[in-house]
């Protein structure tokens, strides 16, 4: 592809996300760990201790003296290595576009050093920044489109309700976090920005009524934007009500069996092993102001019966310890708070079992 047939810069449009276009961000790691865009991969012009550097001189000397001291750092093998790097993604990627932060410099001189070694890319207009603005803007869009809130007991497989219907979304999955404290997963948390982003990528298109598990505001390390979440509050809910037995089988796999399979795959079979008994056993312990010392000392010692008993293939010893917390601890909770705002709480459109609110939730158009 020839610079006479692309084009110097692409719209920062939602469109790019939805199609996911594949993209490159040429900003510095520590900026890319706080939240790229979706699709997008790494491949910085400048790594940390040369933006550092840079920053500096432009603080001090001015943007002449910044781009000088860039010009040098990243030079001779240097600037081949990243001009490489670019090369290799694009001949898998031959249609990325590049991005920086504002779409300014770093991404006009990673576009040209390709157009140097014969390839012609275009950058995002505006950028990071601008794109992400677009998905912020998707999210308060969303927030006035009719909600259905899925609600019940821990252990009522309503995330599961969620992914069965083409128009739920799913905030724990965008989180990567089950949103309670047994919910954290083997891959780390999303940041504040990335879960923003998946949230809006998944929204882009659905211009329907949403159909949204009933979560606290925070979810592992993020936070539902506040628009979206007082709309939340607001919205008509349904309650999924299943008795003890069949809620205990899905909390065995899904924080047991599931949790177990997942750090064996991201970590191998021992270090994920001792990895799920460290979070398991580290979860119970932030709950320990709330349980008493008493209650949590039982449970422990349950828990760790419960363990070893898994170690010599019965992981349903677990249900000793599972038990008893759901019926002491989050049933009660949850029945407080669900008294505790029933005078100014939205409708129950349905209370009913997991099948039938399966049905409700399909036939609602909001």
């Amino acid at each position: 592809m020839t610079l006479a047939t692309t084009p110097a810069t692409t719209p920062a449009a939602l469109c790019l996300i939805r199609e996911g276009r594949p993209l490159i961000d040429v900003r510095a790691p520590v900026e890319f760990a706080q939240g790229g865009l979706p699709g997008a991969v790494n491949l910085p012009l400048m790594i940390d201790d040369e933006r550092h550097q840079v920053g500096i001189a432009y603080k001090q000397q001015g943007q002449a003296a910044a781009i000088a001291l860039g010009e040098r750092l990243v030079s001779g093998e240097v600037k081949q290595a990243r001009i490489a790097a670019w090369q290799a993604y694009l001949a898998e990627h031959p249609d990325a576009v590049i991005y920086c932060f504002r779409g300014g410099l770093r991404s006009q001189i990673a576009q040209q050093w390709l157009e140097e070694a014969g390839l012609s890319r275009p950058r995002l207009a505006g950028g990071w920044k601008a794109m992400r603005q677009a998905l912020c803007e998707r999210i308060d869009q969303a927030a006035r489109q009719p909600m259905l809130v899925v609600a019940g007991l821990t252990g009522c497989a309503k995330t599961t309700l969620i992914n069965q219907l083409h128009n739920g979304v799913d905030l724990e999955a965008y989180a990567h976090h089950k949103g309670s404290a047994f919910g954290r997963r083997p891959e780390e948390p999303a940041t504040q920005i990335d879960f923003e982003h998946a949230l809006a990528k998944r929204l882009i298109g659905l211009n329907e009524g949403l159909v949204i598990e009933d979560e606290s505001r925070q979810i592992g390390n993020a936070n539902i934007p506040l628009a979206f979440w007082r709309a939340l509050q607001q919205a008509p809910r349904m309650r999924i009500e299943m008795p003890l037995d069949w809620r205990l089988a899905q909390i065995q796999q899904d924080y047991i069996i599931d949790l177990e399979q997942a750090y064996a795959a991201r970590f191998g079979a021992y270090q994920g092993w001792q990895l799920m008994q460290a979070q398991l056993s580290n979860a119970l312990i932030r709950l320990a102001k709330r349980l008493g010392n008493a209650r949590l000392q039982r449970l422990q010692r349950l828990q760790t019966l419960a363990f070893n008993e898994h170690a010599h293939g019965n992981p349903q010893a677990h249900e000793a310890w599972l038990a008893p917390l759901l019926t002491e601890y989050y049933d009660p909770l949850y029945r407080y708070h669900l008294e505790k705002r029933r005078e100014t709480a939205p409708p129950e459109i349905h209370v009913g079992d997991w099948d039938s609110c399966l049905a409700v939730a399909r036939q609602w158009n909001g």
